[in-house]
C-alpha cells in the first residue's frame, strides 16, 4: 500500500518561495508518476504539477507555470514542488499525489493521496 506525506507548507508573504515535500512510501517509487493538486473550500481541486514516472516529463497548470517546479529524487523516496513568486490566489491545500506508471499529464487518474498541508500567501 502506497502511503503518501506532505510537508512543507506555512504561511509567506507574496512574492516569496516556499518547497512543499512529499514523501512516499509503501512500493517502488520509480514506477509512479507523481502529481501536485490544490484546494480551496467551496472550489474543486485544481491540478498543479506533474512529473511522468519514465522519463520524468513534467507539466504544469498555466497558473503556475514559470513560478513552480516539479521535481523527484528516486533514491530518497520524495517528490519536491518549488514554488517561487507566490500569490495569494495560490492560497490553498496542496495534496501530492500518485499513480502507477503515471504519466504526470492533468488527466492523470491518481490512486493514492496524501493528507495535504496548506499554503496561505498573504498579499
Amino acid at each position: 500500500q502506497v502511503e503518501l506525506a506532505e510537508s512543507g507548507g506555512g504561511l509567506v508573504q507574496a512574492g516569496g518561495s516556499l518547497r512543499l515535500s512529499c514523501a512516499f512510501s509503501g512500493r517502488t517509487f520509480s514506477t509512479y508518476g507523481m502529481g501536485w493538486f490544490r484546494q480551496v473550500p467551496g472550489k474543486e481541486r485544481e491540478f498543479v504539477a506533474g512529473v511522468a514516472w519514465n522519463i520524468g516529463s513534467t507539466y504544469y497548470a498555466d497558473s503556475v507555470k514559470g513560478r513552480f517546479t516539479i521535481s523527484r529524487d528516486i533514491p530518497k523516496n520524495m517528490g519536491y514542488l518549488q514554488m517561487n513568486s507566490l500569490k495569494p490566489e495560490d492560497t490553498a491545500v496542496y495534496y501530492c499525489a500518485a499513480a502507477k506508471y503515471g504519466m504526470g499529464y492533468g488527466g492523470t487518474l491518481y490512486d493514492y493521496w496524501g493528507q495535504g498541508t496548506q499554503v496561505t500567501v498573504s498579499s
